[in-house]
């Protein structure tokens, strides 16, 4: 979703002015008196004297679902499948920061939480890593954020944890990695790999590329150094790390650099290229992706199932119309085939169980109504058959364009027919499933467990707040039929920051210089429209990514469609329509994206290739054709509004100035 628009023109000047109260307010966190909140080493000494108090591991069992969290840890029981081990993450409210050190078991048959509490545990975290092997989990590393983020503290601490007892045992070892987040971790054969990560000293924030192994048998650490003239992956964190026979596959991540510019400004990188690394001569070489790759991202997840990575989520942020700047969050499946390194999207199988009652809803209307309401069996077959025919291609469009105006509620012209045709379409439309499938996220959680995907938490955007998930999603990678929610997402709660904060970060900066009197108008009028909207659930953020919005005022309906926009303008075109492109367009312009993920489900060819792959494209059409009608809405209601609205709007003005 959309970050808050700024207004065009004014992107550089409120860039700088950013810039330079960011770093006032690094100066001050360096100088100023901790607060009791800010002062780690207080706090952590507190959690471990609290820790020493327990003598014994303690269960709770059927407890309630975790709070939302994100820079978690979700792992599958080496030892039971159907398990899932959570651990640690963070959560953001707007005003304070917690980070976790809570246990959760978590039966995916019994749909049943246990709260696991042992002497010893490792002090709450987030950003950490963990690996499974035989009947112990591995954890190193992460953070700690005091709850006013001003300070951080990154561990360098190696934890085991052996899930036949639940009793954690710290492994105190010469030659381990030094303090980091955001590294990656992986299982190779016996032996643990990681690679990259963060520290930030406040001063700077270091990124790393270094490689480390840990031999679970000797239970020793080793650094591997690049030799002489070696290629090896820049520095990172937030990427991937995958693992395939005697591969290990490195993707994707984040750093920032120094900009060469007058304020030695901090840029930030978002990566996108491919490694592999052979863990027996320990050298890194570069992976030409093949087929039909992701675009660049961040904060995306990744696992592994057989023979294929999957990746899912991240985030990229987009430039509209000028200074205005969006984040995009993205629920995209693709997979990358290990033993090809090719990659392709990964759609959902269309259901049988919708075709069939769509003929049964069919079968019980005249025929005259049936080619009206429902012709997209006919143009599908027409489209398959003369995909190669020109002449043929203008009598499908009209046929899929009247289908898809019918069914999504347009008024048909028949006056004498309406009432048949209304009520086949409602019986149509009411026998269709809803799509259920996880929204757009970051930092999220991703396990497989006896061929199922499992996706937990994350974070998202709804303009300047963050909305941090508990939902569960999983998913049967053998028949990639549909997406089950386990676990809905909560209502999450926003706290705006108080004025004294405001005015703590803002400092002595007299922010009216060179603003014009109408500029602090709109500046106020914004504010004023923002505190309206000062606390935002989950259910709203939903509503909003759905389009869902009720009598939306000026700012939000341009604010929403420069959304709707961005979103429809991603760089992965080939399965997103253009706004104002028919279902007929949309086939012809990206026919090949679809039958290439189409092949992946079924191996078919030729004309059935071609069907299936039309199928995948009208069914990721009409999820968005929901948005795009919004779409239309809004601009015309805009265009309607503007055209009457310059004197209402000069009175609102007239009364903001009234009231100050």
């Amino acid at each position: 979703m959309g970050k808050k628009t700024k207004k065009p023109g004014k992107g550089k000047e409120k860039t700088e002015k950013k810039t330079a109260k960011a770093e006032e307010k690094k100066a001050r966190r360096e100088t100023k008196k901790l607060s009791p909140e800010d002062d780690i080493d207080a706090i952590l000494l507190s959690i471990q004297k609290e820790e020493a108090k327990k003598k014994e591991v303690h269960v709770d069992d059927n407890v309630p679902a975790p709070s939302p969290r994100s820079n978690c840890s979700l792992t599958v029981n080496p030892l039971k499948e159907t398990e899932l081990i959570l651990y640690g993450g963070e959560f953001y409210n707007g005003n304070k920061t917690f980070v976790y050190g809570d246990l959760f078991r978590y039966d995916v048959e019994k749909l049943e939480w246990k709260l696991v509490s042992s002497p010893n545990s490792p002090p709450p975290r987030s950003a950490h890593q963990a690996v499974a092997w035989k009947n112990y989990i591995y954890i190193f590393g992460g953070e700690f954020t005091s709850p006013n983020q001003e300070r951080f503290h990154h561990y360098k601490d190696f934890w085991m944890l052996d899930l036949k007892t639940n009793q954690w045992e710290q492994l105190n070892l010469k030659g381990c990695p030094s303090p980091r987040s955001g590294h990656r971790m992986i299982l190779y054969k016996h032996k643990i790999i990681l690679f990259g990560g963060f520290y930030d000293t406040l001063r700077e924030v270091r990124y790393y590329n270094d490689l480390f192994v840990f031999d679970l048998d000797q239970f020793k650490w080793q650094e591997i150094k690049p030799k002489p003239g070696a290629m090896w992956p820049t520095a990172r964190s937030g990427f991937q790390l995958f693992v395939y026979q005697d591969d290990i596959f490195l993707y994707g991540g984040y750093s920032k650099e120094v900009s060469s510019d007058k304020n030695n400004s901090e840029k930030g990188i978002v990566h996108s290229d491919m490694w592999s690394l052979d863990p027996k001569t320990w050298e890194w070489n570069k992976v030409k992706k093949g087929g039909m790759p992701p675009g660049p991202r961040a904060g995306f997840s990744m696992c592994v199932h057989k023979r294929r990575a999957l990746l899912f989520g991240g985030v990229v942020d987009m430039e509209v119309e000028g200074d205005v700047m969006m984040s995009l969050f993205l629920n995209e499946l693709y997979g990358f085939q290990l033993d090809t390194s090719r990659w392709y999207p990964l759609e959902l199988r269309k259901e049988k169980s919708t075709k069939d009652k769509l003929k049964k809803v069919e079968q019980n209307c005249p025929d005259d109504v049936n080619k009206k309401i429902n012709p997209a069996c006919t143009a599908r077959e027409e489209t398959v058959e003369s995909e190669d025919e020109e002449s043929n291609i203008d009598d499908i469009s009209k046929n899929i364009a009247s289908n898809m105006s019918i069914v999504d509620g347009e008024n048909l012209t028949n006056s004498d027919e309406k009432p048949k045709e209304s009520g086949a379409k409602l019986d149509i439309q009411s026998s269709l499933p809803e799509v259920v499938k996880p929204c757009g996220r970051i930092n999220a959680c991703m396990a497989v467990g006896r061929d199922t995907l499992y996706i937990y938490g994350g974070m998202m955007e709804i303009k300047d707040q963050e909305i941090t998930l508990d939902d569960l999603y999983s998913l049967n990678l053998s028949k990639l039929d549909e997406w089950k929610c386990i676990i809905p997402a909560s209502e999450s709660e926003w706290v705006e920051a108080s004025e004294d904060d405001e005015e703590d970060e803002d400092g002595d900066e007299d922010e009216s210089d060179g603003e014009s009197s109408t500029d602090e108008d709109d500046d106020e009028e914004e504010e004023e429209e923002e505190a309206q909207n000062a606390s935002v659930q989950v259910g709203d953020a939903v509503a909003l990514i759905k389009g869902v919005g009720k009598n939306l005022r000026r700012k939000e309906r341009r604010s929403r469609i420069e959304q709707i926009r961005a979103s429809l303008g991603l760089s992965d075109s080939q399965r997103t329509p253009m706004p104002g492109e028919s279902l007929r367009d949309f086939y012809r312009r990206t026919n090949m994206y679809w039958q290439m993920a189409a092949h992946e489900h079924t191996q078919h060819t030729g004309k059935e290739l071609r069907k299936d792959g039309f199928d995948l494209a009208e069914a990721r059409y009409r999820e968005l054709k929901p948005i795009l009608d919004e779409l239309a809405l809004l601009e015309a209601e805009q265009k309607a509004e503007e055209a009457e609205g310059p004197e209402t709007s000069a009175k609102k003005r007239g009364k903001k100035k009234t009231r100050n």
